[in-house]
């Protein structure tokens, strides 16, 4: 009893979600775990990660920020999240470097799509919000609007078409920054071509 108060108290300090590091350093180890495990008390969500069995207070956001650090709210749930969209994805979009381990990637309590980025590209237009109270990272709204047409066969033409639209009309644009991105990602034409059009009309 007196090591599952001791486990109790490391997911509290670690918000949930706890890694065997944790447990390691608060003097837990792999085999009372792994006992925890086995009596039902403790549920292992990925190699290495661990929750309270009983404990279904954790967000998909917290899942994320726990279990996928490198990730980045991305496409489809950034511009739900930035108003550009009226669907709610099923599935969150997420940003990964290309270099990230697969292994890091098999996480059964939310449901991803992954967009994988090349590392040099991966950070730019990073950002920060909140889901629910968790911060997550998310791209801002010009490199979101940079990859709706960096992925645009992967978006139907009506969210596309809202997306750019609610982009043009929105307070907190930033062209500067828009101009930037796109250079840097390659899509300078295809992205100020089409915004002068709709700034302009």
């Amino acid at each position: 009893m007196e090591k599952l108060e001791q486990i109790k108290r490391v997911l509290i300090q670690c918000g949930g979600i706890a890694r065997t590091a944790d447990f390691v350093t608060a003097g837990i180890n792999q085999i009372s775990l792994g006992e925890s495990c086995k009596n039902g008390d403790l549920k292992r969500i990925r190699q290495g990660f661990y929750q309270l069995t009983d404990d279904d207070s954790l967000s998909e956001a917290q899942y994320l920020r726990a279990l996928l650090p490198e990730g980045i709210v991305c496409m489809e749930s950034a511009l739900f999240f930035y108003g550009y969209s009226d669907f709610a994805p099923r599935k969150w979009s997420i940003a990964v470097p290309r270099s990230i381990s697969l292994a890091k990637l098999k996480i059964d309590v939310v449901p991803l799509k992954t967009y994988y980025i090349q590392n040099e590209l991966h950070e730019i237009g990073k950002a920060a919000a909140s889901f629910d109270g968790t911060e997550l990272a998310i791209y801002d709204r010009e490199r979101t609007i940079c990859d709706c047409f960096k992925y645009r066969t992967r978006l139907d033409s009506e969210t596309f078409g809202k997306a750019i639209n609610a982009y043009a009309v929105d307070d907190k644009k930033n062209l500067c920054n828009l101009s930037k991105y796109a250079k840097e990602l390659g899509l300078y034409k295809r992205v100020m071509d089409l915004m002068e059009v709709i700034l302009n009309g």
